[in-house]
């Protein structure tokens, strides 16, 4: 379902806008901040373990649906979120389904370093990052889609899902080009496959220091 009120001034989405951006910016920063720390650390599990390689492939598991989840919630807000109250699909069950995916998916950027405490580390700080991101939009969107978005507020959650109260809903006009970002989006994710291989090779060879360990 949508809700009818709609808010259609630019200056609107435009201030929006200014959200998405800082979240994306969140995200890349985050990314690139702890693979360089990583780059001088080490799970306790060797590499070419058993459970070094369940955790990795674990891992693979965590960024695809991360990265399919992100292009679900994008065929439902596609654009929408500064206009209208949308309440389908993974909104139903959550108010912010692109954080909650991204947050999945960069615990599973954690788990190729082959550690449980990779997976729990990338997530926290995710997660703690959006949070800041999310109190942020929440504000600007009450203003913005008064009523309808309070009530929305009562309903759902915020991060974590509430699967009982899912409901398909519609997802509007379709717009490709938002998608395709989605997308582009995600790839930040998928570079870490290859990335830590190459880390793992590098420690192995001696070319990088191993200065601490994780469990």
């Amino acid at each position: 379902m949508v809700d009818e009120t709609k808010v259609p001034p630019d200056n609107q989405i435009k201030g929006l806008g200014g959200y998405q951006y800082m979240r994306r910016v969140v995200l890349a920063v985050l990314i690139v901040v702890l693979f360089a720390a990583l780059l001088f650390g080490q799970s306790t599990f060797p590499p070419d373990t058993p459970m070094h390689e369940s955790i990795e492939m674990f891992g693979v598991l965590l960024i695809f649906l991360g990265v399919v989840g992100r292009l679900w919630s994008t065929l439902y807000i596609g654009g929408r979120k500064s206009s209208e109250v949308v309440t389908g699909g993974p909104y139903s069950i959550t108010r912010n389904p692109l954080y909650l995916f991204s947050t999945v998916a960069a615990a599973g950027v954690g788990a190729q370093i082959g550690s449980f405490s990779g997976i729990i580390l990338f997530a926290l700080l995710c997660a703690g990052a959006f949070h800041i991101v999310i109190l942020r939009e929440e504000r600007y969107l009450k203003e913005v889609l008064g009523a309808p978005y309070k009530a929305y507020l009562a309903k759902v959650p915020r991060f974590f899902p509430n699967l009982s109260l899912y409901q398909e809903g519609d997802t509007g006009s379709f717009k490709p080009r938002l998608l395709l970002n989605t997308l582009l989006d995600g790839l930040v994710f998928l570079v870490a496959l290859p990335a830590f291989e190459l880390i793992d090779g590098a420690q192995q060879s001696g070319m990088l220091p191993v200065w601490f360990t994780l469990p």
